[in-house]
């Protein structure tokens, strides 16, 4: 598997609803931008969700997200070699995976080459990390099935254990770095307050009118952690 994957940039694993490092170009919540439905195709969704298994919705699609399908790279609009990583639909017509087999997944060669001018994410971009790349590895493993499951606690919801992570998986590709996706820098807290306060946040994760849909160019947020960032939302946004 020789095609190139060229432009897989990275920001901390983790489509939720704003992404990119310096070459994120949207406005993320000022100008609505009208992105064609994607058809995801059959989507089991279990619940609850199966320790032993590793789910596209929870667990592969944050990884993509944040370090692959960000503007300027595997994304809708610039689809770098033609690849576009922003959905499951759109990661199996790339045709960067072999299912069962990751060592034969054009995907996983290009994560583990060994030459940085081949490696993607390309320097001076870090890796992914050993826990993403495992994830990939088993998902592909497990049969590379367009699935998710739905485990959701909206009762004990903290900004540290809850929002922190889910705003690392999906925001900080483009939220993040000195020039964050339209100057909304979501790396702090005082910076996810200040778009909770203000509506902006739930705004573009339910993709009401006058909001430009979050994560941008990709399916929306699972709607458990949607409910979870409302639910903290209206008990305060507090820093616990």
């Amino acid at each position: 598997m020789n095609g190139t994957m060229r432009c897989m940039g990275v920001a901390a694993i983790s489509i939720f609803f704003l992404l990119s490092t310096q070459s994120c170009k949207h406005d993320p919540f000022g100008i609505v931008v009208d992105i064609p439905g994607i058809d995801t195709g059959t989507n089991v969704i279990q619940d609850p969700c199966d320790p032993d298994s590793i789910y596209f919705e929870n667990d592969v699609l944050p990884i993509l997200v944040s370090n692959c399908a960000i503007s300027g790279c595997h994304d809708p609009e610039e689809h770098e070699e033609g690849i576009i990583l922003s959905s499951y639909e759109d990661v199996m017509n790339s045709d960067v995976i072999e299912n069962g087999d990751p060592f034969d997944s054009e995907m996983i060669e290009k994560i583990l080459d060994d030459d940085l001018d081949d490696r993607m994410p390309p320097p001076p971009n870090a890796p992914l990390s050993s826990d993403e790349v495992n994830i990939l590895i088993a998902w592909i493993e497990q049969g590379a099935l367009n699935n998710g499951c739905e485990d959701c606690d909206t009762a004990a919801i903290t900004y540290s254990g809850t929002i922190s992570p889910i705003i690392n998986s999906y925001c900080l590709g483009c939220h993040s770095g000195s020039e964050p996706s339209g100057e909304i820098d979501l790396s702090t807290y005082g910076g996810v307050l200040d778009v909770a306060e203000s509506g902006q946040l739930e705004g573009a994760l339910n993709g009401y009118s006058g909001f430009t849909q979050m994560p941008f160019g990709s399916d929306p947020l699972p709607q458990c952690k949607i409910d979870q960032i409302v639910t903290w939302i209206e008990s305060g946004s507090l820093n616990n």
